[in-house]
């Protein structure tokens, strides 16, 4: 019995130096080791299943360019175009101008507007 204790422990001890020895002696180079493990993980990750990070994906600035105001045109004058003629609308019947007049039965005179002196 003494003696499968001491084996035992001796084999423990072995086992755990060549474990602190392959983690330690790594550097630079590759590691390729073949174990046999028991138990139960408990809490967070364990070493049968590492932590997945998720990255976002990456997606560029968003460059806003203002528009630019709208810009208006008169038209008319300023446009090249002679201005538009205007008229006013004569009932000889009753007399008068239109919109003083509504309806006029014996027909609208057109008549280029005299300014007012």
């Amino acid at each position: 019995m003494k003696i499968t204790k001491a084996v035992l422990a001796l084999a423990i001890v072995l086992a755990g130096a060549f474990a602190a020895e392959s983690a330690l002696a790594h550097r630079g180079r590759a590691r390729i080791g073949i174990g046999l493990h028991f138990g139960v993980p408990i809490g967070g990750w364990s070493y049968y299943y590492p932590p997945y990070y998720y990255y976002p994906p990456y997606y560029p600035a968003t460059v806003v360019v203002p528009a630019q105001p709208p810009t208006y045109i008169e038209r008319g004058e300023s446009a090249g175009q002679p201005p538009a003629q205007a008229y006013w609308y004569y009932c000889a019947d009753s007399r008068a101008y239109y919109p003083y007049v509504r309806d006029c039965p014996g027909g609208w005179q057109r008549v280029a507007p005299q300014p007012q002196n």
